[in-house]
């Protein structure tokens, strides 16, 4: 179980007993109702908001890396919610990193993907934009299934430690909080 504390504007916890989440030790295996799900999401091809933009600015800023996206995996792509250092809004699924991601409940790091064997070969690494770092987390939601990931990429190899995988973590229930509100 995951505790969840909640902060009010002034920065205090509110007296309200702490939220627990139940997070599946991998998100469920169903694609039908994983894509389902990410379409009554109404997130797809939808225009920037600035919940989703601030936090892969917060990201880029924070981990000091170029690129950070809120990305989403569809049936055929992976579409960006916001993205910032990469000029494109989506890219094909069978490419992407974040297909793997969303397959386990924790961050996915690759220090150097270029000695990777899924991803040596993958155009992403061998052309623009250069990936050589890459870590994503999954945004799962409350029924276990993962919509997409939030992705940090550098164009050099760097290790990445406990805590920075926490706060990546961390910032996929701020993304999960970002989408639920938008639904109500």
């Amino acid at each position: 179980m995951t505790l969840v504390n909640e902060t009010i504007t002034g920065g205090t916890a509110p007296q309200a007993a702490p939220v627990f989440i139940r997070k599946a030790a991998v998100p469920l295996d169903d694609e039908a109702a994983r894509l389902e799900a990410l379409r009554r999401t109404g997130l797809l091809d939808s225009v920037p908001e600035p919940a989703f933009d601030d936090l892969v600015s917060w990201a880029c800023d924070h981990f000091r890396v170029p690129i950070a996206l809120v990305s989403l995996m569809d049936a055929e792509r992976q579409w960006f919610k916001a993205h910032r250092g990469l000029p494109v809004q989506e890219t094909p699924r069978d490419i992407a990193f974040c297909r793997f991601t969303i397959r386990q409940s924790l961050p996915m790091v690759v220090e150097d993907a270029a000695s990777d064997p899924r991803f040596q070969d993958n155009p992403l690494v061998l052309g623009d934009p250069n990936i050589r770092f890459y870590a994503g987390a999954p945004i799962i939601n409350r029924q276990g299934l993962a919509l997409g990931s939030v992705c940090l990429i550098d164009t050099v190899p760097r290790g990445f430690g406990t805590v920075d995988r926490i706060v990546l973590a961390q910032l996929t229930v701020t993304a999960l909080v970002a989408i639920e509100q938008r639904q109500r």
